[in-house]
């Protein structure tokens, strides 16, 4: 087996079950899961329509390129979500269709790291587990960027060491941040494009969370975006991530893409030709219909922003709790040790939060998500009320 194996560490859901295991909840309270961000709201009817009228298609290989339609309704909403050069963004080069984020990011690691004992690819730390698996997979060391309070839950990109860049061969941005909410703005998108042309390295957004925001005012800027305010239509060396999982609620439709830098998504397909990733048609012709409409994404954040209002204005005022940029979740600081708050909450409460040490690594002797807990909004909006007041109660005994 491949020795690199062992580098794994375990999913932080695992630890959560470890940690669960220890005590007994209340018997007399519902279990209210605000640990796993996987939306609740139902999925858009049109979409399952779309499916239920395309079965027919499983009598069809599917194509690891995908549909021209679905190339092209990506590249369309691309353009008009981030204000790209009209054709810039090609259907036949510059996209490809994956199955879900965490697909694309394990398999384009792969594909885009020259094993060697000095090569390392940057990342958020706290962060989502499979930036670093796919590191170590990929032949690869991760090198962490811690995300502090006081840098606005953004890594300190001026203090990386020179070398540090130097051995970089692959920069993972997550905007919106999972667990922190945080955004990374345009003239920092722009300050690493710069650094990716100097010292010659990929950079790879994760923005899944990209449409779900609470400011309809201020979208998220994306990598691409900011590509195009530099004049770069080529988008050298930059790729993004999207998913219809948090944007649509379609989190078992395995439905994104990547798209960006021709040169690099052309072995890309290569890899995934061998790779054997290639999307369903009947999920490729619902992800088309998904990607070509907005409405049931607006009403998606306003079902967001009631939840968010209605959790804080209970949370407030016995924590210091803050609304994030974007995404579904509350990155909140504990009063005790956040695996002690989690297991506690749980052991009186029935409700279950992420501790944020399990997000994190220790980097410069620090462990950024210590002391925190995620809370994900993706319950009903009684279930995330219900939640709060639990969680408010357990703060008071405290």
């Amino acid at each position: 087996m491949n020795r690199d194996l062992s580098l794994l560490q375990p999913y932080p859901f695992e630890k959560l079950t470890a940690l669960k295991a220890e005590v007994t909840p209340p018997a007399d309270l519902d279990h209210i899961a605000l640990s796993i961000g996987e939306p609740k709201h139902p999925s858009p009817p049109f979409v399952q329509a779309c499916l239920n009228d395309n079965m027919d298609k499983l009598a069809n290989y599917p194509t690891t390129k995908g549909l021209v339609e679905l190339r092209q309704a990506i590249a369309d909403w691309c353009t008009r979500r981030f204000s790209l050069v009209e054709g810039s963004l090609s259907a036949e080069h510059n996209v490809l269709p994956v199955n879900g984020t965490r697909e694309a990011i394990f398999a384009f690691t792969q594909a885009a790291i020259n094993r060697s004992p000095d090569a390392l690819v940057l990342s958020p730390n706290p962060f989502y587990q499979i930036y670093e698996g796919a590191t170590y997979l990929a032949g690869a060391t991760p090198y962490y960027l811690n995300c502090l309070e006081e840098n606005g839950f953004i890594p300190d990109y001026d203090a990386i060491p020179e070398d540090v860049w130097e051995r970089c061969q692959l920069l993972f941005l997550c905007s919106p941040s999972n667990p922190t909410g945080a955004v990374t703005d345009l003239d920092t998108l722009k300050k690493l494009i710069a650094l990716s042309d100097k010292h010659d390295f990929i950079i790879a957004s994760d923005e899944c969370y990209s449409e779900i925001y609470l400011n309809e005012e201020r979208p998220p800027v994306g990598l691409l975006q900011a590509c195009a305010e530099l004049g770069r239509n080529d988008y050298k060396n930059c790729v993004v991530m999207h998913s219809l999982s948090k944007r649509s609620n379609l989190p078992g439709l395995r439905s994104g893409f990547i798209a960006g830098d021709a040169a690099l998504l052309e072995p890309f397909l290569a890899y995934r030709t061998y790779h054997g990733s290639s999307m369903p048609i009947q999920h490729q012709l619902a992800s088309i219909a998904a990607w070509s409409d907005e409405d049931h994404v607006l009403d998606n954040r306003d079902q967001y922003r009631h939840k968010f209002d209605a959790v804080i204005n209970t949370l407030s005022p016995v924590i210091d709790v803050k609304r994030p940029e974007a995404s579904f979740y509350l990155w909140v600081k504990t009063p005790i040790a956040d695996d002690k708050f989690a297991q506690g909450l749980f052991a009186s409460q029935n409700v279950t939060v992420l501790p944020g040490s399990y997000l994190s690594r220790t980097a410069n002797n620090q462990v950024p998500g210590a002391g925190y807990v995620r809370m994900a909004l993706v319950a009903t909006v009684d279930e995330c009320v219900e939640a709060a007041q639990r969680i408010r109660h357990y703060i008071e005994t405290l």
